[in-house]
């Protein structure tokens, strides 16, 4: 009976009972794994009473509110689930919606005349689930439903009305092929940053990439990091998705500057000149090296900005003011984590290492100990908030250049999948994080022994009772100043491996989410900013995902190296579907040097990532024959590569612009070039399995790549993409 129990409220709260492994082999998620992720969700286990209580209350819930917390109705779905007594089935249903842009739309109906899906006992009453019926003239967008049973209850609830599909633009529409070329931000060298990319080289990109005929630039998470603990630098396991990454900002292009002359002297000094030398030359980012010398000079700039009281500053003021008004709460509530976060630092910054570890009175963002600090220190968090204006003015400068030079997209951003548990946006809603479990990954190809990427899972439960407003404001911070952006492990909307705490990746299970509903949020954020999706569906992706992306017009990932027939054979140009983005590699994988080569293997054999050598030797096999099958498809499309690059020692240039010229010939509308592969580089940004194993996240570029650019061989290599694209 206890087993029965447990199932029952682990598939009421969303957790699966068996998934098909990368494989194809049918697993079992364990009483063991269950029990310990509804701990995680806060539900009580611990005997058959305990858990009935649990079903009771879930089932009362459902049925006794006359509205769910929150409705989603799209063209395929225009009805809204009502909870009616059976015995107030003669009585009429008045409802109104209140839409955001001020007017109404009412009804009446009679309850017994709605559609009946489901009818329960609870607690001795009879209830029905019965399907309210909408118009489908509704606008698109978040509104309020009043629901009132004459002579009984009256409740409201929130109403997102959204299109179908997500944003595409024109040119796609009309059948263009696009191309760009992606980079790592924090990798770019140039004679003018501090040490690691900023927005300054950004825009520098855009435009080289915009000469040559590129659509867009792609980029890694920009999110927001730990400024007062730069040792924390992953872009996939930010503080928050709300903000930005300040180590972007260009110093020098802040308007501050220009006016304060104490920040001028420091800057041009030998000694700051030499630091900032030594920072460039790095083949890693020096985090803490370049977050001291920036800071530095950000507190003196916020300073001047405070005290000068010119025209223009108060213009400028003005427009910090309506920055900080728009971005709201979410703003308001990172400035106050990350000047928190600094004082306690300033205490002890080994004892009070993120928001779990500060005083008891400061893990409540709502407590008077919080609003007492938050009062002390209002320049403090101002200096956060302004800082974050700063990078939201550059980033936007960027996609503005890049549109003004004809770019379709312009910047194509990417938002992680989650955040670090001690970040500031778990701080700020401690109710949907759960802190018992972390997310990520089964086995597969690439992570035999599974992933735990230690970040921890939103409860889709709470998700649903706040309204989707989380998801919501998320999507919209992150769209805002991009023309396309990735879901990274798009699968997160539909299910997500939680690993429970204590145990390993390969013990976790799926926790499933209410996939239609998050499409519908994504799809009306899409239209509202005029951006183009784009869902990282590498991996085991489920029927249901796939099809859920086919409709809302979320364009897929396709990796040439992935992309073969059960046969070994490699798709050809021709079999790539239209909605989708083609790359030979990402920064999860090797570069395309490394992969040919097949340096990836021994690093990842010098790192002990597989099980065992005979698996080692079974993919250093695999990586021979894929080469073989690379060439017979680039044979086929009369691709010259030169040299003999079937050896793994034969990699050339010829046979890395032979197969650029292999992925700019597929169907795909987007296709997308790595700077790393333009350079020619070996060693990979990211190796999934490893964190302090390997560089993951710090490795430069090899060279400035305003000198890539400059070569005649990239230049002709990009017209060549360019021509095929449109050819």
């Amino acid at each position: 009976m206890l087993d029965s129990l447990l199932d029952q409220l682990a598939r009421q709260r969303g957790i699966g009972d068996a998934y098909h492994n990368y494989r194809g082999e049918l697993l079992h998620i364990s009483r063991e794994t269950k029990t310990a992720i509804l701990a995680a969700m806060g539900c009580a286990t611990s005997d058959a009473e305990a858990i009935q209580r649990e079903l009771h209350e879930l089932e009362t819930g459902r049925l006794r509110s006359l509205l769910p917390p929150v409705a989603v109705v799209h063209p395929h779905r225009n009805n809204v689930t009502l909870a009616v007594p059976a015995d107030s089935l003669s009585r009429e249903i008045a409802w109104h919606i209140a839409t955001e842009c001020g007017t109404e739309v009412s009804g009446r109906v009679r309850a017994g005349e709605l559609p009946e899906h489901e009818r329960r006992e609870v607690d001795g009453r009879w209830l029905t689930r019965r399907d309210l019926l909408l118009p489908g003239s509704l606008p698109h967008g978040y509104h309020t439903l009043h629901v009132a049973l004459d002579g009984g209850a009256s409740e409201t609830c929130a109403l997102v009305v959204a299109p179908l599909p997500c944003h595409e633009p024109r040119v796609l529409h009309d059948g263009g092929r696009l191309w760009g070329v992606a980079v790592q931000l924090y990798t770019l060298r140039s004679e003018q940053n501090w040490g690691i990319g900023d927005f300054a080289d950004l825009a520098a990109v855009v435009r080289a990439c915009a000469e040559q005929g590129a659509a867009f630039v792609g980029l890694n998470p920009l999110h927001a990091l730990f400024p007062g603990n730069p040792w924390q630098f992953s872009p996939y396991s930010p503080s928050t998705r709300h903000c930005l990454n300040v180590l972007y900002i260009a110093i020098e292009r802040v308007a501050e500057f220009g006016h304060c002359a104490e920040a001028q002297a420091i800057v041009n000094a030998a000694g700051f000149q030499a630091e900032l030398a030594r920072l460039r030359a790095t083949p890693c980012v020096d985090y803490p090296g370049v977050a001291q010398v920036k800071l530095r000079i950000l507190k003196l700039l916020h300073a001047h900005f405070r005290r000068d009281q010119s025209a223009q500053t108060s213009a400028r003021a003005a427009r910090f003011h309506a920055y900080r008004a728009e971005r709201g709460e979410s703003l308001r509530l990172h400035a106050l984590h990350d000047a928190i976060d600094e004082r306690m630092r300033a205490v002890d910054g080994h004892r009070y290492w993120g928001w779990p570890m500060w005083p008891e009175e400061l893990h409540d963002p709502t407590h008077p100990g919080v609003q007492a600090l938050e009062q002390a220190h209002a320049d403090l968090v101002g200096f956060h908030a302004w800082l974050q204006w700063l990078a939201d003015e550059q980033l936007g400068e960027a996609q503005a250049l890049g549109r003004k030079l004809g770019m379709p997209i312009g910047l194509y951003g990417d938002y992680a999948v989650g955040v670090n548990p001690s970040g500031s946006e778990t701080w700020s809603d401690q109710a949907l994080y759960r802190k018992g479990a972390g997310v990520g990954a089964p086995p597969d190809a690439l992570a035999l022994k599974g992933q735990d990427w230690g970040i921890p899972p939103q409860d889709p439960n709470v998700l649903v009772a706040e309204q989707y407003r989380p998801f919501r404001n998320l999507i919209a911070a992150n769209m805002r100043h991009f023309g396309a952006l990735r879901l990274d492990h798009v699968m997160a909307l539909f299910r997500q491996w939680w690993v429970p705490a204590g145990l390993g990746s390969t013990e976790g299970g799926y926790v499933h989410y209410p996939l239609d509903d998050l499409m519908s949020v994504l799809a009306l954020e899409s239209e509202r900013h005029g951006c183009l999706v784009v869902g990282e569906d590498l991996g085991t992706v489920p029927t249901e995902m796939r099809e859920a992306m086919a409709e809302r017009a979320v364009y897929s990932y396709r990796v040439v190296l992935f992309e073969k027939h059960d046969n070994g054979r490699f798709r050809q140009p021709g079999e790539y579907p239209r909605r989708s983005i083609a790359t030979v590699t990402t920064h999860d994988l090797p570069t395309l040097r490394g992969y040919w080569t097949a340096s990836d293997i021994e690093l990842r054999r010098c790192l002990t990532l597989y099980p065992n050598d005979e698996i080692c030797e079974l993919v250093r096999q695999e990586r021979i024959h894929d080469r073989r099958a690379l060439l017979d498809a680039l044979a086929e499309q009369g691709v010259a590569v030169g040299g003999d690059a079937e050896d793994a020692g034969g990699f050339s240039e010829e046979l890395a612009d032979a197969i650029h010229i292999f992925l700019a010939r597929t169907a795909s509308a987007l296709v997308v070039l790595q700077a790393e592969d333009l350079a020619g580089m070996v060693e990979p940004v990211n190796v999934p399995g490893t964190s302090d194993e390997h560089a993951n996240w710090q490795r430069k570029m090899c060279t400035d790549l305003a000198e890539v650019f400059a070569r005649e061989r990239i230049q002709l290599l990009l017209r060549r993409v360019s021509a095929a694209r449109h050819g």
